[in-house]
């Protein structure tokens, strides 16, 4: 005995990397290299796995990335080179004068980004909060560890809305 079905037959459909959650600032208000020039929320500490995601958003923005610097105090796991996107693109570490929070990041084309970076395991609202200040145009530039620090003490969201009401551009959300 047999049976007939009326479902099609299952395809194989390739699986895509889900999008990086990040927000940048629309223009930077002075000349020269701003503190942060945004933020980024990676879903896990595998740099490796992660970098593809961002480097899927950024690289048509400000050219292809081509090397990345962070301190490897939240990156448990750091290869020289990392395959993105079917390039390469070599990784450095620094521990002394890389802001633990911070990724830097540099293309031959458009120069260098300096990205706040919100542990994966941040509450959604803390990360609005976090976004938001890291690329915001207005009030005092703050690094990386003191957006941190002052989100831990709850200061992040009355600091920054006091000192400009808005956020900055949200390239790709949650």
């Amino acid at each position: 005995m047999s049976a007939t079905t009326s479902h099609p037959p299952l395809r194989a459909v390739p699986f895509r990397a889900p999008t990086a959650r990040l927000a940048l600032k629309a223009v930077s208000p002075s000349p020269g290299h701003a503190e942060l020039d945004g933020a980024w929320w990676p879903r896990s500490r595998d740099l490796t796995h992660e970098l593809s995601a961002l480097a899927d958003v950024l690289d048509p923005l400000w050219g292809r990335i081509t090397h990345v610097a962070v301190n490897p105090r939240h990156w448990p796991i750091l290869p020289r080179k990392i395959l993105v996107n079917g390039h390469v693109v070599r990784a450095g570490w620094i521990t002394s004068e890389q802001d633990p929070h911070k990724i830097l990041l540099l293309s031959y084309t458009a120069g260098r980004w300096d990205l706040l970076v919100i542990p994966p395991e941040t509450s959604a609202p803390s990360a609005a909060r976090l976004m938001a200040a890291a690329s915001a145009n207005t009030g005092p530039p703050m690094t990386a560890t003191a957006l941190m620090t002052a989100e831990q003490a709850g200061g992040t969201s009355s600091s920054y809305e006091a000192a400009s009401g808005r956020p900055g551009r949200v390239v790709v959300g949650v």
